[in-house]
């Protein structure tokens, strides 16, 4: 058996801070309860976390509480300013600005546009894909942490350039046994850098719906195509990953521009 290498060691101890967090995201995660559980000096822990993750302990506490928010907002059945209590937030203002930095519009807006889809079928053109050799990075841990995933899999490209950025669901995120998900770049040259994996697509007819704002509303837009537009549409889904293409670079577009195709696989009705 191969041991470890010690740069799998770290990602392992900050992985256990990590699902900390996402178990219960309201607590108030002191740094040196954190640093303790990942095994780290206090000292040295924030640093460390930081160059593993991308962002402060403060901002993944920020953003994971705000989706929580968000998830809230869209059941739509209670007020903003209990949500924005519930977040940690004193006041409906204070909450209002983060939640715009964070899903790119304001609280009630957010909730209003998710409660649209009650009555309206998502527009959606067919288009059928070419099988793709990708360079793919799985995700592990919970979905609130796959932005991680994504950070991790363009500093392991570095300058290299991908003709396609894409995630891919296998499953369903609200059935995590029998979830994966990875991100994945198309139209590299050379081999796949370690630790990714070459994956290869297969081809097939895809329902694409184009959205236009922050990637909070991802799930919700697609759980909308499956309820709204899937069943009259004379077609049940393929046995091939759901996909997300994306458009934009998050690093140079506002939430509200960023443009992703939602993509399910597609078979002729039986």
């Amino acid at each position: 058996m191969n041991p470890a290498r010690p740069e799998d060691v770290y990602r392992e101890r900050i992985a256990r801070v990590l699902a900390a967090i996402v178990r219960a995201p309201m607590d108030p995660h002191r740094l040196e309860d954190l640093a303790a559980l990942a095994h780290f000096s206090p000292f040295h822990f924030h640093r460390i976390y930081r160059s593993v993750t991308g962002e402060t302990v403060a901002a993944t506490i920020r953003r994971l509480r705000l989706a929580c928010a968000s998830r809230a907002l869209g059941l739509g059945r209670r007020p903003v300013t209990a949500v924005a209590l519930e977040a940690g937030y004193d006041s409906p203002q204070a909450f209002s600005r983060a939640f715009r930095s964070y899903a790119g519009t304001s609280p009630r807006a957010f909730r209003d546009k998710l409660a649209g889809y009650g009555g309206t079928v998502p527009s959606v053109r067919l288009e059928t894909v070419a099988p793709q050799d990708l360079c793919a990075l799985p995700h592990h841990g919970p979905p609130a942490t796959i932005p991680h995933t994504h950070r991790r899999l363009r500093r392991l490209l570095g300058a290299r350039e991908a003709a396609a950025w894409l995630g891919l669901s296998y499953g369903d995120a609200e059935a995590p046994p029998g979830f994966r998900y990875y991100v994945a770049a198309g139209g590299l040259a050379g081999p796949p850098p370690a630790p990714t994996e070459a994956l290869a697509l297969p081809g097939g007819l895809y329902a694409v719906h184009r959205l236009v704002g922050p990637y909070t509303q991802i799930d919700a837009t697609i759980t909308a195509l499956y309820g709204l537009w899937l069943p009259g549409s004379g077609y049940e889904p393929d046995h091939r990953p759901t996909l997300e293409r994306y458009l934009s670079r998050p690093q140079d577009t506002p939430p509200q521009a960023r443009v992703t195709e939602l993509m399910i696989p597609l078979r002729a009705l039986a």
